[in-house]
């Protein structure tokens, strides 16, 4: 719930609710419920909107779906904000990646190269010597892991 004031100093709960959909929307999430989408996200945030547009308070429709009420809060102001589009989950991708494309390329076209072809004394590459090379080229910098490289 939105805390506002009454004027008198006092804080007053104001009710999260979904706006008013349009015959489209209506549609679109009944039939996201009905055919119980393989997308558990989409599923469970169109169970949440359907609820509040039933008229269900959030602590119900929290326990309906067994999510946090603030998570349901998110979801309803989302959708009034932007529509349809809330459905779809908008992650960050994680952890940014070491490697560029351009160093990915130059660890696969090493690691193919027979290693006496790069002065190297053996004739083929160990995990922990193709690491070891990759970490003493001159000129560039591979920061990878040996888990990453197998």
């Amino acid at each position: 719930m939105r805390r506002t004031s009454d004027g008198f100093g006092g804080v007053v709960a104001e009710l999260v609710k979904i706006r008013r959909l349009t015959d489209q929307e209506g549609q679109q999430l009944q039939r996201i419920v009905r055919r119980g989408s393989t997308n558990t996200v989409r599923y469970r945030r169109a169970m949440m909107l359907l609820a509040s547009a039933d008229g269900n308070r959030v602590p119900v429709i929290a326990q309906l779906v067994q999510a946090d009420e603030d998570t349901v809060r998110d979801v309803i102001h989302r959708f009034n904000q932007i529509g349809p589009a809330c459905l779809d989950p908008r992650w960050a991708g994680g952890r940014p990646r070491l490697l560029s494309p351009d160093d990915e390329d130059f660890v696969v076209q090493t690691a193919t190269t027979r290693p006496t072809k790069l002065s190297q004394p053996f004739t083929r590459w160990s995990i922990r010597k193709l690491l070891a090379y990759l970490r003493k080229v001159h000129g560039r910098v591979i920061r990878i892991g040996r888990e990453a490289l197998r």
